[in-house]
């Protein structure tokens, strides 16, 4: 949520904050959610259809890909939309996604899940080495 704040925050400024701000965003959407992305779509969300939750799933699906999507372009008008989408995606995966695999996978199996779901890359680091914070 802070990364979906922070860049409804930036939205506000003028342009060349924004461009600073958009570089940012995308950065950390590289070094934080495309890794948290790609483990529930190899881990929780194949077990999730195969329990027959394939709306959960499918829904999971698109909206990655539309963040994706959004980061991909080189668009500073981007920052709302990907705020709102990344803001509405967390809500989803908290309140829906994760509480039904909670109600539907044995408490053994859905504590490895959520271990690899919260297993973190190594931070990327700014130009000095330190992560990037500006976003």
């Amino acid at each position: 949520m802070v990364i979906a704040r922070r860049a409804r925050q930036a939205a506000g400024q003028d342009g060349p904050a924004q461009s600073v701000a958009w570089d940012a965003v995308k950065e950390r959407f590289r070094a934080e959610l495309e890794g948290h992305f790609q483990r529930e779509e190899c881990g929780l969300l194949p077990v999730l259809r195969a329990l027959g939750e394939t709306e959960l799933v499918e829904r999971t699906l698109r909206e990655h890909q539309a963040l994706r999507a959004l980061v991909a372009e080189e668009r500073p008008a981007n920052l709302t939309p990907f705020a709102d989408l990344l803001a509405a995606h967390i809500r989803f995966e908290e309140q829906v996604l994760f509480a039904s695999a909670q109600r539907r996978l044995d408490a053994s199996l859905w504590r490895a899940l959520e271990r690899g779901l919260d297993e973190a890359p190594p931070a990327k680091g700014g130009p000095n080495g330190s992560p990037t914070e500006a976003i």
